[in-house]
């Protein structure tokens, strides 16, 4: 019954709409258009994102919602055209089409075997087959058996029929196709939306996946190609573009023959393209089966959330990898125009919603430096990483600009953790239980075996040439000095008690003694640091961060060392400490907030640390070097990893 008054409904539109004029019908159908352009906020934010990703380097975000808009009022009238096709007959196609490269149809028949118009998704489709049926010569194209509203397929097929279409239906397509080709005849192919077993070639600058189907056919039976697209002049008025005979390039490799050849005609696409953008279909996911994706990293300047972000966007560069997947990650520093723009835009931010900002990004610009903003825009990612509250409301919006995944680590600020893709939290967050949060027992981090020896190679190298000369099988013990923080500062005589505790376990066990400050280190423990330890014999290696810094300094001491001492104060460097694999020693200090101080006993409670006071530190390395415990590693990559593969 829904089938057949649909049915009723189509044919009596149908009716209707051909009593309009023609201008009339499609003025409607730019109407409608602009209705679904309004309604249709999901393909509409699809559209968007493609054509941004094709044509963002060439256009601005509100030029291409512009853009968006005139496909959807060219969509609109594609649609009322397809109740049109009765009036489209020779008549119709000499007032209202003009052809540009008749000529070259004409030079491809004289081959003799077989003529392949070869479009991709765009114009008005079901009239583009009637003008290629009007051309003077026989032509063949391809109907999809439907399911469901068979009387509508029906009456579509008589339509096409009538206006001198002949049908290759999906039954026996591949013997129909062939026999057309050998007869001489003219077949409409599409290359575009090929599909996962499509071939990859680039497509604005992204592998895509293109269909073969011509190519092959070409390359099998000669079949001359000829490049077709259709543009909407004004109302009614259409120009027909026909390509010159594609030239084949053909050696003894197939397969190299088919994706070079498939690409050359790619180029000539986007050419036509790139005029008339609004003809395009941009309502599907073109570059779904893409083995290249974008991963954008927005960094606040704080060198520990971009490291966060960094060993996040590495984990799903190995997980794509696994899939054949090559990731290219891209960095974007955000820089505010002052405190309070940061504060103004975070505060509009919660007012934004899934789709209304696309294509505007008039508060981000705002808000941002001229030179942030800029680069910015012009990045088409796949997935948005941060770190850090002040980013959250950045990411959430170029996400939505382009579409892209939003991952976020910490708790958001003022936005809902259920606007993001995936929130990685830790667990001294006290993170709420939701689907997309993953918890973390510490700070994410880059450290695993390969990056520990990688870093401790760099460093042997570096220090070859040094009078000490540090020596992969020694005995180490690796000191990591933060510095000040929030209500926290470290001491001097503190500091000075955890060198002496460190000398004397160095003496009693024999081991050597590698330290490095950071950029935090304050002159004072700077100072401490060189007149204890710089012409201490069993000190091989002394990096003063603010001096001479090594940026293998920290990976390098971690990947060599057997037990390593840290201060309390930085989380970011206690986890990286923990996933080492190392016996990590962690003296305790005032001034700590209550945050802090729970990642640091729930550490100390699973063993992954063990939390001591400077003065017993001499007596707890002597403890581990002797019993020898099980080291207990913070495994925190592999939690993340299947988190990130649910959403990828």
């Amino acid at each position: 019954m829904t089938e057949y008054i649909s049915f009723i409904l189509f044919k009596g539109l149908g009716f209707i709409i051909r009593k309009f004029p023609i201008d009339f019908s499609l003025f409607l159908g730019r109407r409608l258009g602009d209705l679904i352009f309004c309604l249709d906020l999901k393909h509409k934010a699809l559209s968007y994102s493609n054509i941004k990703a094709a044509l963002g380097s060439e256009y601005s975000p509100s030029e291409i919602n512009r853009i968006t808009r005139k496909f959807y009022q060219s969509f609109g009238q594609n649609l009322i055209e397809v109740f049109l096709i009765p009036l489209v007959d020779k008549h119709y196609i000499n007032k209202y089409v003009s052809i540009e490269g008749l000529d070259n149809l004409s030079e491809a028949f004289k081959k003799g075997k077989g003529v392949i118009l070869l479009p991709v998704h765009e114009g008005s489709w079901e009239l583009s087959n009637i003008i290629s049926a009007n051309l003077g010569y026989p032509y063949s194209m391809f109907v999809r058996n439907q399911k469901k509203f068979k009387l509508i397929e029906g009456l579509l097929n008589s339509y096409r029929q009538k206006s001198g279409c002949k049908l290759i239906q999906r039954q026996n397509q591949t013997r129909n196709l062939i026999g057309i080709l050998k007869n001489n005849e003219a077949v409409g192919l599409t290359m575009d939306q090929g599909g996962k077993n499509g071939v990859l070639v680039k497509f604005f600058g992204r592998n895509a996946a293109m269909a073969s189907g011509a190519i092959r056919l070409s390359l099998k039976y000669q079949s001359v190609i000829l490049p077709v697209f259709f543009t909407r002049v004004h109302g009614p008025h259409i120009k027909l573009f026909i390509e010159k005979p594609f030239e084949l390039k053909v050696t003894n490799n197939r397969a190299a023959d088919i994706r070079d050849n498939i690409q050359e005609l790619t180029h000539i696409f986007e050419k036509y393209i790139r005029l008339y953008p609004q003809e395009y279909l941009w309502t599907y996911k073109i570059w779904k089966y893409s083995d290249q994706k974008n991963i954008l990293i927005l960094s606040d300047a704080k060198t520990g959330h971009l490291r966060q972000a960094q060993a996040l966007a590495k984990i799903m560069e190995d997980a794509w990898q696994e899939k054949g997947i090559k990731a290219n990650v891209e960095y974007s520093e955000i820089k505010f125009k002052s405190r309070m723009s940061r504060r103004i835009f975070s505060c509009a931010s919660f007012l934004s919603g899934k789709y209304t900002c696309q294509g505007c990004l008039d508060c981000l610009k705002s808000c941002l430096e001229n030179s942030s903003y800029k680069a910015l825009v012009d990045k088409k990612p796949n997935v948005v990483v941060s770190c850090g509250s002040s980013l959250t409301a950045v990411n959430y919006l170029i996400s939505r600009e382009n579409l892209a995944k939003s991952v976020i680590i910490m708790r958001p600020a003022i936005l809902n953790e259920g606007k993001f893709d995936l929130v990685v939290m830790p667990r001294h967050d006290n993170p709420p239980r939701s689907k997309n949060v993953v918890v973390t027992n510490g700070a994410l981090n880059l450290i695993n075996q390969d990056y520990l020896r990688n870093q401790s190679d760099k460093l042997l190298q570096s220090t070859r040439h040094t009078a000490h000369g540090l020596r992969a099988t020694d005995l180490h013990i690796g000191l990591l000095i933060g510095g000040d923080a929030k209500n926290f500062k470290l001491e001097k005589n503190s500091v000075l008690e955890v060198i002496r505790q460190i000398k004397l376990a160095s003496e009693k066990l024999g081991m050597n003694i590698l330290a490095t400050t950071s950029r935090r280190t304050s002159q004072e423990v700077e100072n401490i640091f060189e007149q204890e330890l710089k012409d201490y014999p069993r000190c091989k290696l002394l990096v003063i961060a603010n001096k001479n810094n090594i940026p293998e300094a920290v990976g390098g001491i971690l990947g060599l060392s057997k037990i390593v001492v840290v201060s309390a104060e930085s989380i970011s460097m206690i986890s990286e400490a923990a996933s080492s694999g190392k016996h990590v020693l962690v003296f305790e200090a005032d001034g700590l907030g209550e945050k802090h101080r729970r990642f640091l006993e729930y550490c100390a409670m699973k063993k992954y640390i063990y939390l001591t006071k400077p003065e017993d530190l001499n007596f707890v390395v002597e403890n581990i070097m002797v019993n020898k415990p099980q080291v207990q590693v913070i495994e925190d990559r592999s939690i993340v990893k299947e988190a990130l593969e649910k959403i990828l």
